[in-house]
């Protein structure tokens, strides 16, 4: 009634091209509450579904993110024969990485020279990509932890020093690039996802609308996420023939939609005309004048009242009775049957209803009415559920509330006690631990009514409860946090209790805090209505905050307080466990991982994170054998798989570790760092083909995929392809300008075409982004040396020593550094160093006889030379990498024995095998340091350098 022409609007745009330039693809209904919005765009997705081929989705406040609302719509579609199949599978893989990253053990720590090494020490300042960022709002939308939806409402600076932290944290925990991005902005991983199965959903389908009601709430989280599809800014557009509805009661905010506000069409309602209440009470059978003056005069001709007074039993007017009392009262005053008017307000008790829930809240003689209720004007259907206008709910609660607290404190504790029996079944159906509810949203539903129900009945006694789950919903996420807020404050306004609102409000500003996490734990621990346990859990899930922003001594403190107050729990000790491996303190990480196991056997978290632990000390076996237990417990736990992959790697069990990365593929299919570190595996093996096509498929999957793209780099560089390895490497750094891996192999790839001051400005930009990076030191100081710069090189050297103690190749290139200079006893000490980290190592064996040579012992270096000889050629022997480096080795030993016939054999032995570019580079630098040393081994080697610079000469072929 009284709304024609705003549907016709809507109903016209489906005679027109969805190409035409002014098509109207975005409205936006606006209006008061009551004015009939809700109504409106009903009406709407009525008419489009009317339509032939058009599917709709509508989404109202039930969602608290842009995560959820795509959801949703893929929930709506695939009740309509179209599921969002591919998104669904992603976000999946996004909830199972976010459970990973806050629950899963850390990942091991990257070997120098792989991706991700020496890059985990916290930057004195936010990178500039991250400033930017947060600048566009692009860490923002509520999703990144730590950050919440007004970005503008916090220092740029200090959101962007919380995503590097958070990016640093994760890096060590999850080690997968792609999975780092997708936890850190998991909209930017699934809103292109969402969007590329949209356009296969249009593609096949006439038209799509999507509605998204009471905008006013849902708004703030969902406003730049919605106009960067609308607009295709960021990751790409809404095909032509998606129309996006918007209906609430504020304007659009002009700091969002600004720019485009011309492009939307707006719909504002007002309330009725006096003709058109007229009108609509004349339907209904009101005629008497005095009926009709008191209508208008009562419903201040809002549409929803209006229609609610029709409704009421025409009469003479007498029937309306004393205008004080309220029209909700009348409303129900006018309905003839008694429990019909009960089964009115009982319903308005609960948030949402479907037919259980209105069974378990009306009395017995009105159980068959669901139909009768969802047919009301203020009440609106949605998804098989169905709620009261919030004009409507909110007077019949301060009716009930008031005529009768009694009645009003019994009939909460029943709707309570029937979600508890709800929740109680899932959790007898779900059979996990009390932390494993939570993932699963039915569960969540049903603690959330319980919940608001039990502080509904008994505010203050049931406050301590509420406060506890706060604490599990941080753990879970921010999104389930708000709801908890939102459920205390609309407890305390549906009460009018003054501490469930402040509590409200209270965690709903702290959730929006840069470090959120931090400040909504430090804000329940200051609660004295906070029960032991739940202190406990707030302490330990506050440590892990702590941690994300880098502060592992405040984490360690909440750790002990955590464990202070329950010193028996498995997962107080874990935690700690992990904040003492993130700091390097590995056997104090073991102790701990270990008790948490002693106290719970069967806790594949805390057995996995003590595997890493083992990784990082080197103890291969032992981690092994935690990974395998872990598995054992959880034969579907992909990141344990993926990690004992990377043990067995670690280890040189190249082909456990394929088959490992293989199974978690088979687990997971899009698992990209999986297939990366597949993809490394293959490098390694010097199967460089099959490492290009693993990495080009994990590109396939997340084009954005900066770790895979370097990493392609490095495979086209160890095959002399370096124009095309500097072209991935510069491809990953536009990406990710601050990734200081890319930029170390990138000048890596420069000082081995002799480009030297590029690569030594790469080197520089990465030591720049991480000043602890001892594998860019280390490399900074070959092309130092290479350039003749040997002091420069020496000061490097001695520099990443001091970071990396035990790294024997920047030993050795201090070593040679050291010789070069002539400082022959200095370079003798390096050289016995290194033997002391492994004596059974050819090039340690070799660099330390030309010491001995040069400092005048001579009988010493020409066993040394001889013993190099012996373990070089039983490693050349062997099969895989390492026997073509053995191979390089003994021939570099018998030139310096020297023996040139022997070493001409080798070299034809060696070119046999068909090396790989970068070991012939290797081999070059070699012989000229040799040479540089060892004067005398110089004619003999001149023809072998020749040939190596011929071969180099040649073109690479694709």
């Amino acid at each position: 009634m009284g709304r024609r022409g705003e549907l016709a609007v809507f109903r016209e745009t489906f005679a027109r091209d969805p190409e035409e330039v002014d098509f109207p693809f975005l409205f936006h209904v606006r209006g008061n509450g009551g004015v009939g919005k809700s109504t409106l765009v009903r009406q709407w997705e009525a008419a489009a579904r009317e339509q032939t081929s058009v599917v709709t989705a509508f989404v109202d406040d039930d969602v608290h993110d842009a995560l959820e609302a795509m959801e949703a719509v893929s929930a709506r579609l695939g009740q309509q024969g179209h599921p969002l199949k591919r998104f669904d599978k992603q976000l999946a893989t996004y909830r199972q990485r976010r459970h990973q990253a806050e629950n899963a053990a850390p990942a091991p720590q990257a070997l120098p020279g792989e991706p991700g090494a020496a890059e985990t020490g916290p930057a004195p300042a936010a990178s500039p990509s991250s400033t930017v960022a947060a600048q566009v709002g692009l860490v923002g939308l509520g999703m990144l932890p730590g950050v919440g939806a007004f970005v503008g409402a916090v220092d740029p600076q200090q959101v962007a020093l919380g995503a590097d932290r958070m990016r640093t944290m994760l890096n060590m925990r999850l080690r997968s690039h792609d999975d780092v991005q997708l936890v850190m902005n998991p909209v930017a991983g699934l809103a292109p996802v969402f969007l590329e199965d949209l356009a296969e959903v249009s593609e096949r389908c006439e038209r799509v609308v999507l509605f998204f009601d009471v905008y006013e709430r849902t708004g703030p989280v969902l406003d730049g996420w919605l106009r960067s599809i609308v607009f295709g800014e960021e990751y790409g557009g809404l095909p032509v023939n998606v129309q996006v509805v918007l209906s609430g009661q504020l304007r659009l905010d002009a700091r969002v939609w600004g720019d485009w506000l011309g492009q939307v069409t707006e719909v504002r309602l007002e309330v009725f005309t006096e003709e058109e209440a007229r009108t609509l009470l004349a339907t209904h059978g009101v005629a008497d004048e005095p009926s009709i003056e008191l209508v208008l005069r009562l419903s201040g001709r809002l549409p929803l009242l209006v229609d609610m007074l029709a409704r009421s039993d025409p009469g003479t007017g007498d029937s309306i009775g004393d205008p004080s009392e309220t029209a909700v009262e009348r409303f129900l005053r006018w309905e003839p049957e008694a429990e019909r008017r009960e089964a009115a307000l009982a319903c308005a008790l609960p948030l949402q209803l479907n037919e259980d829930i209105y069974r378990s809240a009306v009395p017995e003689a009105a159980a068959d009415g669901y139909p009768w209720l969802r047919g009301l004007a203020f009440v609106s259907s949605q998804a098989g559920r169905c709620r009261y206008h919030d004009v409507v709910r909110a007077a019949m609660l301060r009716l009930q509330r008031t005529r009768s607290p009694s009645r009003w404190q019994q009939a909460h504790t029943r709707l309570a006690d029937t979600f508890e029996q709800w929740r109680l079944a899932a959790e007898a159906d779900l059979g996990t631990e009390a932390d494993g509810h939570w993932a699963d949203a039915a569960w969540r539903e049903h603690r959330l009514n319980e919940t608001y129900h039990r502080l509904c009945a008994n505010p203050r006694t049931a406050l301590p409860d509420a406060l506890h789950q706060a604490v599990q919903a941080v753990d879970l996420d921010l999104a389930t946090l708000r709801r908890w807020a939102q459920i205390l404050g609309q407890a305390g306004e549906d009460t009018g209790t003054a501490v469930l609102t402040s509590w409200g409000r209270r965690l709903e500003a702290a959730g929006e805090q840069e470090t959120a996490g931090v400040a909504v734990l430090t804000l329940l621990l200051a609660a004295t209505e906070l029960d032991a346990e739940g202190r406990s859990l707030a302490y330990r899930v506050r440590s892990r905050e702590h941690v994300a922003v880098g502060d592992h001594e405040s984490a360690l403190a909440d750790c002990a307080a955590a464990l202070s107050l329950a010193p028996d729990t498995a997962r107080n000790y874990a935690a700690r466990g992990e904040t003492y491996r993130l700091m390097g303190r590995l056997e104090e990480a073991l102790a701990d991982c270990t008790r948490a196991i002693e106290l719970e056997p069967d806790y594949e978290w805390a057995i996995a994170s003590r595997g890493q632990t083992y990784l990082a000390m080197g103890r291969h076996e032992e981690a092994l054998a935690d990974h395998t237990r872990a598995i054992e417990l959880d034969p579907g736990y992909e990141w344990a798989v993926a990690n004992r992959g990377e043990t067995y790697r670690r280890m040189e069990r190249f082909d456990e570790a394929l088959a490992d990365f293989s199974h978690a593929l088979d687990l997971n299919p899009r698992y990209a760092w999986a297939l990366g570190s597949r993809g490394l595996t293959y490098q390694v093996l010097e199967r460089y083909e099959d490492a290009l096509a693993e990495f080009s498929r994990a590109l396939d999957i997340n084009p954005h995929y900066a770790w895979a793209l370097a990493s392609r780099g490095q495979t086209y560089q160890a095959m002399g392809r370096y124009e095309e390895a500097l072209a991935e490497y510069t491809r990953a750094l536009d990406i990710d300008p601050d990734y200081a891996w890319a930029f170390a192999n990138r000048g890596e790839t420069y000082r081995e075409l002799a480009r030297f001051d590029v690569a030594l400005a790469d080197y520089t930009r990465a030591l720049d982004i991480n000043p602890q990076y001892a594998w860019a030191l280390g490399s900074r100081g070959e092309a130092y040396q290479a350039m003749g710069r040997y002091e420069e090189a020496l000061a490097d050297y001695t520099r990443a020593l001091g970071i990396a103690p035990l790294s024997e190749w920047i030993i050795n290139g201090r070593a040679q550094v050291l010789l070069l200079m002539g400082r022959h006893d200095e370079a003798l000490a390096d050289c016995v160093r290194g033997l002391d980290l492994d004596s059974e190592d050819g090039w340690n064996l070799g660099l330390h006889a030309v010491a001995l040579r040069l400092t005048g012992d001579e009988e010493a270096a020409g066993e040394q030379f001889r013993r190099a000889v012996r373990v070089s050629a039983a490693g050349a022997e062997s099969e895989g990498p390492k026997a073509a480096r053995a191979h390089e080795c003994l021939f570099v030993m018998t030139c310096a024995l020297p023996d040139p016939d022997g070493a001409a054999v080798l070299f034809d032995a060696l070119l046999d095998r068909a090396p790989a570019r970068n070991l012939i580079q290797d081999l070059l630098e070699d012989l000229a340091i040799l040479r540089r040393l060892l004067p005398e081994t110089g004619p003999a080697t001149e023809v072998f350098v020749r040939r190596l610079e011929e071969i180099l000469e040649r073109p690479v072929t694709p």
